[in-house]
């Protein structure tokens, strides 16, 4: 007797199944929900994209599985094979706080007050605001670990002007990076943002935490990312206060000449500071109670004794017109003294460096960049990290402090004039390009999507396909500045190339938050300069991709119709199969399973258009076998399960005659799936078995996992 199936269950398998979207198990597992759904409720029901909507469907479900013993079976019988347990999180960290901190007494207690008051309704948060040098981040953090007992499930942290994988973080971006610091796989993250602010506050209501939103931008940037849970305080770190925002204020000013005494002491030593106490006050009043330019100054009253006044510039450094600084701003003051003390390479290289906001940058791009060799550039680098001009990620990259670049940028403007900007700028681009088609053309060298490495690229600059892969991703932030630098400085072309260099990332390894910006830049640069082309249809289609594994499906709807119109007015016909095949494999995910098989029908055709010798000819073959397998999943979504399984076999007889490993496992676990569904495990154990064997072989971990859920669905009495 079947036990009774609650909202809260199948709501919990739902969820699960939207979250897991981001693999093709989860992709699997999503499709054959829609088929249920459509199955119990008689008709077609367009996939939820919202949690209200994902409430109606489980309200179907539920109606449904109490109404009818068989569909209530086939439902247990799919919801076993879905993992929904809970998350279990570590206990994650705050970064590492500063080694030298002196007091800031006020600001500490009004912290500790908003920790210390009683739940009423209103969320904790606190703002802590001040300028971009006054230390503002380094207080958050430092409170945050000395109020450690309090959050004993631990403290999160992200720093929205920073992401990973670009110069600023969306919510949408900065609610993955929470949800992954709460234990969550990447596969086990929901698609949109809807549903990660769900999921977020679920998992926080009742866990003591606290949340750091590190140098936020506006009061709708961090909105998402706030709860109303009891024991969750958030600190906001922001520059200044955010009208609209709800929070306590805590602000964060210059330090007292007393404290700013007291932390250079802690640095240099009781007997520098004895030494330099005739030039104190002029040392104090350059610093301006920054806590960065003490820092920056402290180096140079150990190395030749006090800083007074400032020093005249010396002979690289002369100005030669520009714009004025304003040093009224200790940070960019504390820069200008640094940058004066810096030998000519090192002063060059920071100028240059400076020219554009790349997010993280190595030593080779440096060394394009300034035209020397990379060596020297890691050298130099490491000069400049060391007068605090610039920091060093954890990825042991660099990158500057906002307030640092614009300094470098303006001196740049100045020394070299816009002619000498320009040329460096042009430089920076080109090597990104040329790094972005390389690593794309040796990620997937087969694609037509791709376009052509350099002539004198080295055939062998990547030893496997996945090294290509992982080059792309960690150069990802720089990619997507250096399109949006390609169209400030009127190179379409550029634009166009990078943008399509993306390709292999979107296919292989996902980041399409991170992609989105530069796709919408590349699709607009089309459409403006080269539209009903290939590459803008090239481009669209691409940006439907990205827009459907982001759920955005209106939107990637109207990005393969785009698609498919300059593909058709180009007259390339492989394109156009491609642009439909997107469209239906769109369909699908919306549970949209008569469309898009009719979509699969029609690239079909379109690819009857294509006759031997002509373009394109080579891969027909292929492109058929991977729609066969497309329409077995839409007739299984539309309940034929027998015609289903005939299509996919198609594609399977393909796919082993051409030695295609990852194609064969994914075909002889479609198979496998229509079987289950029949209850014919018996034959279907060994497909599983040997589709589990093959993907172990192409360290598929994810796909291997789902197998062998299915593989434990054969032994299970209740499928019987």
């Amino acid at each position: 007797m079947l036990d009774p199936i609650s909202m809260a269950a199948i709501t919990a398998v739902l969820g699960a199944v939207g979250s897991g979207m981001a693999s093709e198990a989860g992709k699997w597992a999503w499709e054959t929900a829609g088929g249920l759904v459509r199955r119990m409720a008689g008709r077609e029901v367009v996939a939820p994209t919202r949690p209200e909507d994902q409430e109606a469907v489980a309200r179907i479900i539920h109606d449904s599985v109490h109404s009818d013993p068989e569909l209530a079976r086939t439902w247990n019988s799919f919801a076993r094979s879905v993992q929904t347990t809970g998350v279990t999180i570590g206990c994650p960290r705050l970064p590492a706080s500063v080694r030298f901190f002196t007091d800031r007494e006020a600001s500490m207690k009004l912290l500790d007050r908003e920790a210390g008051r009683k739940p009423d309704g209103r969320p904790r948060v606190a703002l802590l605001h001040g300028g971009d040098s006054m230390g503002t981040s380094a207080l958050a953090v430092h409170w945050g670990w000395r109020a450690e007992s309090l959050f004993p499930d631990g403290q999160l942290y992200v720093d929205l002007g920073r992401s990973g994988a670009g110069s600023t973080h969306t919510a949408s971006s900065a609610l993955r990076e929470l949800l992954r610091q709460l234990g969550l796989h990447d596969d086990q993250i929901p698609p949109s943002e809807a549903a990660r602010i769900d999921a977020f506050r679920r998992i926080v209501a009742d866990r003591k935490l606290l949340l750091v939103l590190d140098h936020a931008r506006s009061a709708a940037q961090i909105a998402p990312l706030l709860t109303s849970a009891p024991s969750v305080l958030t600190l906001v770190v922001a520059r200044r206060p955010f009208p609209g925002l709800d929070a306590f204020p805590v602000p964060v000013g210059p330090l007292s000449d007393r404290d700013a005494a007291r932390l250079l002491t802690k640095i240099v030593g009781k007997e520098v500071m004895r030494s330099a106490r005739a030039t104190l006050p002029a040392v104090l009043a350059r610093c301006g109670g920054s806590p960065y330019a003490l820092r920056a100054a402290a180096p140079r009253l150990l190395d030749s004794g006090p800083l007074a006044a400032p020093q005249p510039p010396l002979p690289h450094h002369e100005p030669t017109g520009g714009p004025t600084m304003r040093d009224s701003d200790p940070m960019r003051t504390a820069a200008e003294d640094a940058y004066r003390l810096l030998r000519p390479d090192a002063a060059r290289l920071y100028r240059l460096m400076g020219l554009r906001p790349w997010p993280a940058f190595d030593a080779e791009a440096a060394a394009q960049v300034a035209g020397i060799d990379v060596d020297a550039a890691g050298e130099l680098l490491g000069v400049l990290a060391d007068a605090l001009l610039l920091e060093h990620t954890d990825s042991g990259r660099y990158r500057y402090r906002p307030s640092v670049r614009a300094h470098a940028e303006e001196t740049a403007y100045r020394q070299e004039g816009i002619g000498g900007c320009s040329a460096a700028t042009t430089r920076a681009v080109d090597h990104y390009l040329r790094l972005s088609v390389t690593a794309a053309r040796a990620a997937l060298p087969e694609s037509w999507r791709v376009p052509d490495a350099p002539a004198d690229s080295p055939a062998d600059a990547y030893a496997e396909r996945g090294e290509a892969v992982a080059r792309l991703a960690v150069e990802l932030p720089n990619l997507v500045e250096a399109v949006s630098t390609a169209e400030e400085f009127g190179k379409p072309d550029t634009v166009l190339t990078l943008c399509r260099a993306l390709w292999p990332l979107q296919l292989k390894a996902g980041h399409h938050e991170a992609l989105l910006p530069a796709l919408r830049i590349g699709t607009a640069v089309a459409d403006d300069q080269v539209p009903g082309s290939r590459e803008s249809g090239a481009l669209h289609a691409q940006l439907a991709h990205t827009l459907g594994e982001l759920q955005l499906w209106d939107e990637a709807g109207a990005q393969a119709a785009a698609a498919a119109r300059d593909e058709r007015e180009a007259g390339h016909t492989r394109g156009l199969a491609s642009a439909i095949e997107f469209l239906g494999l769109l369909r699908l995910r919306q549970w949209r399973f008569q469309d898009a098989y009719d979509c699969f029908d029609e690239a079909a055709a379109v690819l009857d258009g294509i006759g031997p010798g002509e373009e394109g000819a080579a891969d027909v073959p292929r492109a058929r076998a991977l729609l066969e397998r497309h329409r077995g999943r839409a007739l299984r979504g539309l309940g034929r399960p027998g015609e289903a399984q005939t299509h996919i076999e198609r594609a399977l007889a393909f796919f082993r005659a051409n030695g295609e490993a990852y194609n064969t496992a994914r075909a002889l676990t479609d198979i496998s799936e229509v079987l289950l569904a029949r209850g014919e495990s018996g034959t279907a154990l060994p497909l599983i078995d040997e589709a589990i064997r093959i993907l172990s072989e192409e360290n598929a971990d994810q796909h291997v996992e789902h197998l062998r859920r299915l593989r434990e669905r054969c032994s299970d009495p209740r499928q019987e």
